[in-house]
C-alpha cells in the first residue's frame, strides 16, 4: 500500500497540516489515487477510505470539517464537523478548537492555510479566481481576528494549484481584474497562443501582503502540469475525461494533552 504524500509548508512549522495530492489512495481509473470528492462519480467506499487515510496522515483520530464550496468570499466558524448534506455554503473556515481538521477540496483552485500559533487560531480558504478576486482570503483573516488572531502573527501558505504557464484565460477575464485594480496587469502574460495567462498563486500572495500577514509561503506546485501527483479539472476537461478527482488540504490545532 503506497503512503499518502503529505506536502508541508515551512511557514506553518509544527502546526498539523498538509497539502495532499492523489498519491496514496484507493480510487481507480481516471480518478486513481486519493480522490476525496463526493461530488465525483467515484465509488463512495473508496472516497470514504481516502478521507480516512487523509485524516490519518495529518492528525489521526481527528474529525474532518468541510464546506459546500461555491467560489464565494463567505467564511464560517467551525465548532464541529457537519453532515455531508448539511454543510454550509462557504469557501473559508476558521476555528480555535483543537483536534478538528479543516479541509479544503481543490482541483486547480488554490488552497490557502492560515495559522496564528500564539492565539491558537487557524483558517483555511478555497481560492479560485472568483473567490480570490472577491476577497476570500481577506474574509478568512478577518474571521481569525474575531477569534483573537493578529495579522502580524498570522502566517499563510498557498498550496498546489494551477500555475500561470497552464492557466490560459480570455480577455474578458483579464478585464475583470483590471477593472478591480489596474495594477493587476502584472499577473497576466501573453501565452503561446496569444491569449493571457493568469498567475493565481502570485495574485494571492500579493493580496496577502497588504493584508498585513506576517509571512506567506507559495509552494509553486502546478496541479495541471503534474498528472501523476495532482488532480486537475482543466486537464481532465482538455483530455475529454468524463470526471475529475479532488485533492484535500488540511490544517488543525493539535489536541490538548490530558
Amino acid at each position: 500500500m503506497s503512503a499518502v504524500e503529505v506536502i508541508r509548508a515551512s511557514v506553518l512549522g509544527a502546526v498539523p497540516h498538509g497539502f495532499l495530492g492523489r498519491r496514496g489512495g484507493v480510487s481507480t481509473g481516471d480518478l486513481a489515487g486519493l480522490n476525496v470528492g463526493y461530488g465525483s462519480n467515484d465509488d463512495r467506499a473508496a472516497i470514504d477510505e481516502n478521507r480516512r487515510r487523509a485524516i490519518a496522515a495529518i492528525l489521526p483520530g481527528a474529525e474532518l470539517a468541510t464546506v459546500h464550496q461555491v467560489h464565494s468570499a463567505d467564511v464560517v466558524y467551525v465548532d464541529g464537523p457537519w453532515l455531508q448534506d448539511q454543510r454550509p455554503r462557504a469557501d473559508a473556515m476558521v476555528t480555535d478548537l483543537p483536534g478538528l481538521l479543516l479541509g479544503i477540496l481543490t482541483a486547480d483552485c488554490a488552497p490557502v492555510l492560515f495559522a496564528d500559533v500564539e492565539a491558537g487560531v487557524i483558517g483555511a480558504a478555497h481560492a479560485g479566481w472568483r473567490g480570490a478576486l472577491a476577497g476570500v482570503t481577506d474574509a478568512a483573516i478577518a474571521a481569525m481576528e474575531q477569534r483573537g488572531a493578529r495579522r502580524d502573527r498570522i502566517v499563510a501558505a498557498v498550496g498546489p494549484c494551477i500555475a500561470q504557464p497552464s492557466y490560459e484565460v480570455d480577455e474578458a477575464f483579464r478585464e475583470r481584474f483590471l477593472d478591480a485594480d489596474p495594477a493587476n496587469f502584472r499577473f497576466f502574460v501573453p501565452g503561446p497562443a496569444g491569449k493571457p495567462h493568469f498567475d493565481l498563486p502570485g495574485y494571492l500572495a500579493i493580496r496577502l501582503d497588504p493584508a498585513g500577514i506576517a509571512r506567506v509561503d507559495v509552494l509553486g506546485l502546478d496541479t495541471y502540469a503534474d498528472p501523476d501527483r495532482f488532480y486537475s479539472y482543466r486537464r481532465a476537461t482538455h483530455r475529454g475525461e468524463p470526471d475529475y478527482g479532488r485533492q484535500v488540504s488540511l490544517i488543525a490545532l493539535p489536541a490538548k494533552s490530558a
